[in-house]
């Protein structure tokens, strides 16, 4: 790493936690009118996954700040009038449009990419193109299949060739359908103006770096990089023609950066009491998670079932600024099937069944059942917590 300079500001372990909740709209009012493009434009990525219990994390994701927004009036905001495009940055996620000649530097190290893990047969990408910019909008399956056989990884040559196509920037995710990408050529589906890769890497760079400084409001060099999943060489060649400066922060062992519009004005509003998709940018990062606010989350989806703590999808709960417990949920009918709850103590049975009876509401459940909770003696207050709250 380079000399750091010395920090403008130090923050305590609240402070800094604060400026984080404020940054990642789960402190103060929600920009309603804004709505789901503000969130993503605000977040920077909402990360994909293929896993929907009680929705999808892209929906829960503005859900958890803005309320029992409607699922389709989600979707609509993703996909129509080319707001957005799914692209590789924490993970695959959505982006907002805005961005896309920020990714160029990622477009052309695929293409300087020396291998890859699938075989592309000759003449298969050519065709693939040929065949989107007389046909319109495909998906894999409707180019010719996606798969060889029936293992999941087993790609055909016609999804290898439009997934490189993806990646290379020729073609773009313009919706999902039954989850499944559907692909058109970048040239129509992004807007004139943006279609280009004209900023050389540094330019990239340092946009990327800042949005991710705004997005977490305060975070290690390690958080920076983690978020768009840049090097640390990347964000160090960068960082200080970013914007951001440095702070230092109490409790935390790594010198970090702030936003100094998160440091200008105090953050205060509302708290808000939700549950979290586990791919959440609040909480996708577990050592930031563990140092901001002592909670050690991990995704059990892919665990042996024997082994797993929380459950398959356990979803943080957030309440009053502090992670108070998790859920894991599934869905019966009518009933939204709380399978496992672990609370931090009989203070967090009130917010844990809020965030319950709102999740229930907004997928149409209209009653809730826990089946587990630990401690065990706390199953029985919320029980009649959340029946208070669902008449």
């Amino acid at each position: 790493m380079t000399t750091l300079p010395r920090p403008t500001t130090s923050l305590t372990a609240d402070d800094a936690r604060r400026i984080v909740l404020r940054a990642q709209g789960l402190l103060g009012a929600p920009d309603r009118r804004a709505g789901v493009r503000g969130v993503l434009r605000h977040l920077g990525a909402v990360q994909l996954d293929t896993i929907s219990v009680l929705a999808r994390s892209h929906e829960l994701v503005p859900y958890a700040r803005l309320g029992a927004v409607g699922r389709r009036t989600v979707e609509a905001a993703y996909w129509t009038d080319t707001h957005a495009f799914e692209y590789w940055s924490h993970a695959a996620c959505l982006l907002p449009i805005e961005e896309w000649p920020h990714f160029a530097f990622r477009r052309r190290a695929f293409r300087d990419r020396p291998h890859w893990h699938h075989e592309l047969p000759d003449g298969v990408y050519d065709q693939v193109i040929k065949q989107l910019r007389t046909e319109g909008p495909l998906t894999a399956t409707e180019l010719g299949g996606a798969k060889k056989t029936n293992d999941w990884w087993d790609w055909s040559g016609t999804k290898v060739a439009v997934e490189r196509a993806l990646m290379y920037g020729e073609v773009v995710c313009v919706e999902r359908r039954g989850w499944k990408r559907v692909y058109d050529l970048a040239e129509r589906a992004v807007p004139a103006a943006l279609l280009h890769d004209e900023l050389d890497d540094a330019e990239c760079l340092r946009r990327l770096v800042r949005l991710a400084g705004e997005a977490l409001g305060v975070g290690t060099r390690a958080d920076i990089a983690d978020y768009h999943r840049l090097r640390g060489e990347q964000v160090d060649a960068v960082i200080a023609d970013s914007g951001l400066v440095p702070v230092e922060v109490e409790g935390w062992s790594k010198p970090a950066w702030a936003d100094p519009a998160a440091l200008a004005t105090p953050p205060r509003g509302r708290h808000r009491t939700t549950l979290l998709s586990p791919f959440d940018s609040l909480i996708w990062e577990r050592a930031r998670t563990e140092r901001i606010f002592g909670f050690t989350h991990r995704l059990e989806a892919y665990v042996p079932k024997p082994k797993r703590v929380h459950g398959y999808f356990a979803m943080p709960v957030l309440a009053g600024g502090r992670l108070v417990g998790r859920v894991d949920p599934a869905r019966q009918g009518r009933t939204l099937v709380a399978k496992q709850v672990t609370l931090d103590g009989p203070k967090a049975v009130p917010a844990v069944a809020r965030a319950l009876a709102e999740a229930a509401s907004w997928v149409d459940c209209t009653d809730v059942r826990v089946e587990r909770a630990d401690p065990p003696e706390l199953r029985e207050p919320l029980t009649r917590e959340l029946a208070a709250l669902l008449g």
